[in-house]
């Protein structure tokens, strides 16, 4: 008898397949799989400027995010300058060295940038960090400063 199955109609069945169980269950995680990149996506496209130094930060409670168009997404979240101050609040509340993180795309006007650096400084947060891709290999050359 293969399995245990007995061809005895009389008695009820006390073995569980799991067969379709697993196959359910692997499906389920395949499908997790590929959606999970998706899910994880941020919430804006960020073209991050390169840098040739430069350490990996440990993840700061407070990360925002500038995009071309001047959108703005903290933590992940879309956001305004209003809810941004009111979040930087909170957290310098909680914890006094709370440091920020900002992710800018490299065509944000530096106009747009002053005034993101202001709000998060005006809440009370004093360490200030610009997030750059470091995959770059090469550096433009400095001009020394001009002498008369």
């Amino acid at each position: 008898m293969a399995g245990g199955i007995q061809n005895n109609d009389d008695e009820p069945i006390s073995a569980i397949n799991v067969v379709p169980l697993v196959d359910i269950i692997l499906v389920v995680l395949i499908i997790f799989m590929v959606t999970a990149p998706l899910v994880l996506k941020p919430v804006i496209d960020i073209n991050l400027p390169k840098s040739a130094s430069g350490e990996e930060a440990p993840p700061a409670p407070l990360t925002v995010a500038i995009g071309k168009d001047g959108s703005l997404a903290v933590n992940g979240e879309a956001a305004t300058t209003e809810s941004l101050a009111v979040r930087a609040t909170a957290l310098v509340r909680e914890k006094p060295d709370t440091a920020a993180i900002l992710q800018a795309d490299k065509s944000v006007t530096l106009e747009l940038l002053t005034a993101v650096i202001d709000v998060i400084k005006a809440s009370g947060i004093k360490k200030v960090a610009f997030s750059t891709d470091k995959s770059a290999t090469t550096t433009a050359p400095v001009a020394p400063p001009a002498t008369r």
